[in-house]
């Protein structure tokens, strides 16, 4: 949500921040000046999940096929929630800044 105006428009795409609210005008690119670390981010998820599989595998020893279907939905749907997440906090940490 716009953390100006409380409309669901901070995102134009599942990851991408959209150019600026739809309602009050607010520049969301103005305020998303941290992004070089969403690549650390990633890195860290993946690394999360990596352990985690290995840990279920050598626990469960799951069909490969089994493994695919279960941690392909999971890494996006883990990538995606990490990313919308530390940028909606990122564009609102901004906006709070930037207002006096």
């Amino acid at each position: 949500m716009c953390p100006r105006c409380g409309a669901k428009t901070l995102f134009s795409e599942p990851a991408a921040l959209a150019e600026a609210c739809g309602s009050c005008g607010l520049d969301f690119h103005a305020l998303e000046r941290g992004g070089r670390f969403v690549g650390v981010l990633t890195m860290l998820v993946a690394l999360v999940l990596i352990l985690a599989a290995l840990g279920i595998d050598e626990w469960l020893r799951p069909p490969l096929w089994a493994s695919f279907l279960f941690w392909a939905p999971v890494t996006v749907g883990s990538v995606l929630f990490a990313l919308r997440f530390w940028k909606t906090m990122w564009v609102y940490h901004q906006y709070e800044e930037s207002q006096p």
